[in-house]
């Protein structure tokens, strides 16, 4: 059973989180569109969540979480995604930092209990800040040109990173840094936000995901405690994949951009029963290649929700996953989502295209499912030279 038990907030059980979300998720929807056109960041969303007990979703139980694990988690994060995918992008990824904390033996247990203490009581949220603009995603090798050097008294550390979600209200980074020592480790380095010489530059400008707050932060030689040290490794050390973080990452990102993929659906349906063209008598809903497209759009939505709800099920009860199995997930729901989408909009014509209508944010939003680690390209290639024994 899911509970919280943080002061002052009524236990639930597990059904009522579903409920909450969809109640929060009426009011994000309604607000989307004012935060994509101006690029806004929603905190009202976080303040409302973290008031319904969705921010400490998979903290814990025991340090006063909900405890839930991936499969309920993904729900929440696809009724989010449906209402906002900026929201729901933050949130997955401070659900994923808490699942992994949870499991991880390399997390020391101090910091694990702070930051779920903290979420549990209030709006604290963490994320990994790992992108730069050299380097770009460490997920295709190469080491961090951020540095962290040691003193007697603790860490300083330098560098730039890019595509930081949610930097406005973070409270927690876990930036990706190298030592200055001289054989380097690499690793994570957990960064308090508003540390002196550390400052957000307001750079996110996209197509999609506009409200993710998705900025560059610069550290400028920040002083952090030498306990900061969460994780930090010989680069050959990190080669295996940490699957924990590989799986509950491709699930999460899966959920937000199947959740985009069914608002457009929604949108089309009203669409289709609405519009009634003169030349046809009759609503668009009648036509049988109207049928046929919205068919293949809710089939490709079954799919998704089976592979998404299975994986993260099988997850949740210890089966044995590989990294390569879950990019596989999350490439074949992100490109579902896709099509779906661009299958609405082969229906709607310069209707579907109008900023006055939901769906060409839609299409603009579903898009970025292609950008998030891992590409399809790496996925693919990985998997042939896999069944080519290479």
């Amino acid at each position: 059973m899911v509970t919280s038990i943080a002061k002052g907030r009524t236990a639930r059980r597990e059904p009522d989180y579903i409920v909450r979300a969809e109640e929060l998720a009426e009011a994000f929807a309604a607000r989307a569109a004012e935060h994509d056109r101006t690029g806004s960041f929603p905190f009202e969303n976080f303040r409302e969540l973290s008031e319904a007990g969705l921010l400490s979703l998979t903290v814990p139980a025991a340090h006063g979480g909900a405890g839930a694990g991936a499969r309920y988690a993904a729900r929440v994060i696809g009724i989010v995604g449906k209402a906002d995918p900026s929201t729901a992008l933050v949130l997955s990824m401070h659900y994923i930092n808490h699942l992994v904390m949870a499991r991880s033996p390399t997390w020391p247990a101090r910091l694990s209990r702070k930051l779920a203490r903290e979420t549990v009581e209030g709006v604290a949220l963490v994320n990994a800040l790992r992108v730069e603009p050299e380097l770009g995603s460490p997920a295709r090798g190469g080491l961090p040109a951020t540095i962290a050097r040691r003193t007697e008294t603790g860490w300083r550390l330098t560098g730039h990173k890019i595509y930081s979600t949610g930097s406005p209200i973070l409270k927690w980074y876990l930036v990706w840094a190298r030592t200055d020592e001289a054989e380097p480790r690499v690793g994570q380095f957990l960064v308090p936000a508003g540390l002196p010489g550390a400052r957000i530059v307001e750079t996110w400008d996209h197509h999609g995901l506009r409200a993710s707050g998705s900025h560059d932060v610069i550290f400028d030689d920040v002083v952090i405690p030498l306990d900061a040290e969460v994780d930090v490794r010989k680069p050959a050390d990190w080669r295996a994949p940490d699957v924990t973080q590989a799986t509950v990452h491709t699930i999460f990102v899966a959920a937000i951009y199947d959740g985009v993929a069914r608002a457009a659906r929604d949108w089309l349906i009203s669409f289709l029963k609405q519009r009634v063209p003169a030349s046809l008598g009759a609503p668009l809903a009648t036509l049988a290649r109207a049928q046929e497209i919205l068919g293949a759009i809710e089939a490709r939505l079954a799919v998704n929700a089976r592979l998404i709800a299975c994986f993260a099920g099988d997850f949740d009860d210890g089966v044995e996953l590989s990294a390569a199995e879950s990019n596989v997930i999350k490439l074949t729901v992100t490109n579902n989502a896709v099509a779906a989408v661009e299958d609405a909009l082969s229906l709607t014509g310069n209707h579907g295209l109008s900023r006055a209508n939901p769906l060409e944010r839609h299409y603009r939003d579903v898009l970025c499912g292609r950008v998030h680690t891992p590409q399809d390209d790496s996925t693919r290639i990985g998997l042939g030279r896999a069944a080519l024994g290479l």
